[in-house]
């Protein structure tokens, strides 16, 4: 095949086109579209009948529409809850006396009881009114004198069941309500 100057052609077995700017004997260089001067054998090139190829195939305008055609929509990520994280309780009450209120001067150790017990069972008749299964009430180790009044008062009602909290969440300190919620109350 004869070539001559400012042919355009495509070099075989590469993905690489261009200008031809220099001819000696068998040995062709040709420019490429990135501007690189390269040297091939004859028989490695093949003269393209297009100058060019894909140069103004598609208009900038045209370019962006098929792009947005071709790019699918973003989905809403729906944010999805491992199982473990579905067990977990709605609603936690710590029931530590500084959460309670502001200052625990000139209160003796039955009134503090006595208003955390009263919150326990305000949040406890709470959550059964609103439908809420799982509560933590986070009592603290200390003596243990509160963990056994909650228990005495959870035993009063019939439509739940009550255990020690996760651990590794709570430590030894919380106990976890399970409220029935197809039980008829008296």
């Amino acid at each position: 095949m004869s070539f001559k100057l400012g042919d355009y052609v495509l070099v075989l077995d590469e993905d690489l086109s261009g200008t031809i700017t220099q001819i000696n004997r068998r040995t062709i260089t040709i420019e490429t579209e990135d501007g690189f001067s390269l040297d091939f054998q004859d028989v490695e090139l093949v003269k393209s009948e297009k100058e060019k190829p894909l140069t103004g195939l598609f208009s900038k305008s045209s370019i962006s529409a098929v792009i947005s055609e071709k790019e699918q929509p973003k989905r809403r990520q729906q944010v999805t809850k491992r199982a473990k994280d579905r067990y977990e309780p709605t609603m936690e009450v710590d029931l530590h006396i500084h959460q309670l209120i502001k200052s625990s001067r000139g209160m003796s150790n039955f009134d503090m009881l006595t208003l955390q017990l009263d919150t326990a069972r305000h949040k406890l008749e709470f959550a059964i009114s609103k439908r809420i299964q799982k509560i933590v009430f986070i009592h603290g180790v200390g003596e243990g004198v509160l963990k056994t009044e909650l228990e005495y008062l959870f035993g009063r009602y019939n439509n739940l069941k009550y255990y020690d909290a996760n651990y590794q969440k709570y430590g030894l300190g919380a106990t976890e309500v399970y409220i029935f919620q197809n039980v008829p109350t008296n």
